[in-house]
């Protein structure tokens, strides 16, 4: 159970991490869009002025052509004179906004070409992030899986050990991340270093009982490596040089 229980708390990490993943790869479209959000709106402004420039020259047209008009009307030379002063500085106003608006056209041709590179790198940048996402989804599905299998293995093995034995598993795996269960073989607790008294130990050989840390309170597992009988079934016979004979050594 401890080994599943490690390795599910390993799945549920690398699933919890998934939002925070997404976050961090989008993070790279911020900038892309806030370039093209910043160059669509100096495109726009642009063309907002340009147009504000239009409609004053537009204005400006219109009122020359009622000065010119009342001109006509003109009894002394005096007030010829400020019709014709007055037509000089609408002319004079028209001029400037047309220059304006020459200038904007000219400076709108780059901002549009500015407009369509941050479209094409966002666009490039959304597919690349796009396919990361599929992949961490993807690999999120795999985890999930094998978290639910490591559940449902977990439940079997439960079901077989007894009540008050599974409430202090889960007591101390809760407060140990899983690591309720230290190797003490050594006589020595594997988590906490604290060397076992003499008696404890042997009573923790002879294992008929559950026994715990004195000082961390983790469950005590001993486990000596098992001794391996030499198979001597393939041993190498020795010949006697006197006899000429082979002798085997089994």
């Amino acid at each position: 159970m401890q080994g599943l229980d490690l390795r599910a708390n390993e799945l549920k990490k690398e699933i919890a991490m998934l939002p925070k993943q997404i976050a961090e790869i989008e993070k790279v479209l911020v900038g892309h869009a806030k370039k093209l959000e910043a160059d669509r709106a100096l495109l726009a402004n642009n063309l907002k002025e340009r147009k504000l420039r239009d409609l004053e020259i537009q204005s400006q047209q219109a009122k020359i052509a009622k000065l010119k008009d009342q001109m006509t009307a003109a009894k002394t030379n005096e007030q010829f004179k400020a019709f014709q002063s007055e037509i000089d500085y609408c002319d004079k106003e028209v001029k400037k906004h047309e220059d304006r608006v020459i200038e904007l056209m000219e400076l709108s041709e780059p901002l549009a070409v500015n407009v369509k590179a941050a479209e094409a790198a966002l666009a490039q940048e959304k597919a690349v992030v796009d396919r990361h996402k599929a992949a961490m989804h993807e690999r999120t599905a795999v985890d999930q899986k094998a978290l639910d299998t490591l559940m449902a293995e977990r439940k079997v093995i439960s079901e077989g050990v007894s009540r008050p034995v599974l409430n202090l598993f889960e007591r101390l795996s809760k407060k140990f991340s899983g690591n309720a269960i230290t190797d003490a073989t050594s006589g020595r607790c594997t988590s906490c270093h604290l060397e076992i008294r003499p008696q404890l130990f042997q009573d923790l050989r002879r294992g008929s009982d559950m026994l715990v840390c004195e000082n961390c309170g983790r469950i005590l597992h001993y486990n000596p490596p098992a001794a391996v009988e030499p198979d001597m079934s393939g041993a190498a016979a020795r010949v006697d040089p006197r006899a000429g004979s082979r002798v085997d050594m089994s």
